[in-house]
């Protein structure tokens, strides 16, 4: 499925093979408070980390996959029946989720390659996640690059690594991002 859809949208997906398991665990690992976290996650495509969210112990209500291709979305619906999958541009995100979540997210893990995008369409994209998260929320962004995928400094951001692993091919880094103005998490 996931190769189908790269040819079908090479545009969306911009990776040469889907995300690992290891990856999946990096993420969960640097979620915090994971029982009772509200998380979003940005680009769902064939569920790798949404399962890694689901087996370190989120529970399937606490969160919520966008995915902007309808046949990957569908295939996440078919997988995780319990979960809440949205078909969507995530640049919409607040209009995509539901009015209580609106404001009171507690992470938003975004797989969508923010390095291929101009200034302006991070900053619209960026802009759009950060307004779901509440106060203290965590940005998480993975990227295949060794370097930080937004223009942190450019944005008014913070950056920082949180982790790589060797275990995703190509390896793959987490980072988190948050306006200068908030203590770094």
């Amino acid at each position: 499925l996931f190769f189908r859809r790269a040819l079908a949208h090479p545009l969306q997906l911009f990776s040469p093979l889907p995300s690992s398991a290891s990856l999946g665990r990096l993420v969960a690992r640097h979620i915090p408070d994971l029982a009772r976290a509200k998380v979003v996650e940005i680009g769902g495509g064939t569920g790798v980390i949404t399962r890694a969210l689901l087996e370190a112990g989120l529970a399937p209500d606490r969160l919520i996959v966008v995915e902007i291709d309808e046949e990957l979305a569908d295939y996440l619906r078919r997988q995780f029946p319990d979960v809440r999958v949205v078909s969507g541009d995530a640049a919409r995100l607040p209009e995509l989720l539901p009015p209580s979540w609106r404001g009171s997210v507690g992470t938003v893990i975004n797989g969508i390659p923010m390095a291929v995008l101009s200034a302006t369409a991070q900053q619209q994209l960026f802009d759009s996640l950060l307004g779901a998260l509440g106060a203290g929320g965590r940005y998480l962004q993975y990227t295949y690059s060794l370097f930080s995928p937004l223009q942190a400094r450019r944005l008014g951001l913070q950056a920082r690594r949180l982790g790589i692993t060797f275990g995703n091919f190509p390896p793959a880094s987490l980072w988190t991002y948050q306006p200068r103005s908030r203590t770094p998490a």
